[in-house]
């Protein structure tokens, strides 16, 4: 299943009854459950052994929250079961959850930084409704009434930007997206304009990776990293059919370094604007003159 078609997919997605066997992850919360009911303990009771939040724990057993690093030990401990948790965790941690872009638009819903880097094309954040369309109607399998279903699906997400408490959004983009055309020159400069308003307002930041910059780590897909406001951040990793999202902060971390480090080489804000405002004269629509 393609992004777009999990885009769609998740706004109508219902939320299915947790079965131990669905993923590790649930496996990991029933079990710490099983363990803690045989041991007739309450969830405040278990935190108090463990030294984790009541509520973290009651999201692990429902399996909404990646176990932290730190539980399996703590949890081995209090009921004795050598490494259980420990193995338990190490496949948890490697595993792409069942029902991971649902709780990928979850996180991106509440996200309070939201920070993206696209080497092919503009974030679905940042599109135009021109340029989504575009792109989508090049998916030669989708019909038009689902590349319009679609383009209102990836719009809507963009909604929250507009809010009175946007979240504050950081983008980090190829310059090879700047000039890569679309049908007509007034569509992309309608983008690239779009682009220029954002670049550096109180809750919206882009930069761009010159050409000049070479090769770097990152140009072979699509990153997002989400900084979520009461548990770990996460991170979601895109290739061209499939995407992966990371919870275990070794992992988020991995990520984190090497976007921190194309940030450090990419354009600085000013420099980018100007870049963008380059390309936007090199796509600027000209009036054809009338044949008289």
């Amino acid at each position: 299943m393609s992004r777009d078609d999990r885009e769609l997919t998740y706004t109508k997605f219902t939320s299915k009854e947790l079965t131990p066997y669905l993923s590790a992850r649930h496996y990991f919360g029933s079990e710490q459950r099983r363990h803690r009911e045989r041991a007739k303990l309450s969830l405040v009771q278990l935190a108090g052994i463990v030294n984790f939040s009541k509520s973290a724990l009651a999201r692990v057993e429902t399996a909404e929250l990646m176990p932290p690093p730190e539980l399996p030990v703590a949890l081995d401990a209090a009921f004795g079961t050598e490494q259980y948790f420990h193995g338990l965790y190490e496949l948890a941690k490697r595993e792409a959850h069942p029902d991971q872009y649902r709780r990928y638009m979850d996180f991106e819903a509440q996200a309070v930084v939201i920070e993206q880097y696209g080497g092919q094309g503009i974030p679905g954040l940042l599109q135009t409704k021109t340029y989504a369309h575009t792109f989508l109607s090049r998916q030669e399998s989708l019909s038009t009434e689902q590349v319009e279903q679609r383009v209102n699906a990836r719009m809507s997400r963009q909604e929250r930007q507009r809010s009175e408490t946007p979240p504050y959004r950081w983008a980090i983009i190829d310059e090879a997206v700047l000039h890569r055309e679309l049908d007509g020159e007034a569509a992309m400069y309608e983008q690239l304009a779009s682009l220029l308003e954002q670049a550096d307002t109180p809750s919206s930041k882009i930069q761009v990776v010159p050409f000049r910059r070479g090769l770097h780590a990152l140009m072979g897909g699509a990153l997002t990293l989400l900084t979520l406001p009461d548990r770990p951040a996460v991170a979601y990793e895109e290739g061209i059919e499939a995407g992966h999202l990371y919870e275990a902060p070794d992992m988020v971390h991995k990520w984190r370094r090497q976007y921190e480090v194309l940030r450090a080489n990419a354009l600085s804000l000013a420099e980018s604007a100007d870049l963008i405002r380059k390309a936007m004269e090199d796509h600027r629509p000209c009036d054809t003159p009338r044949l008289t």
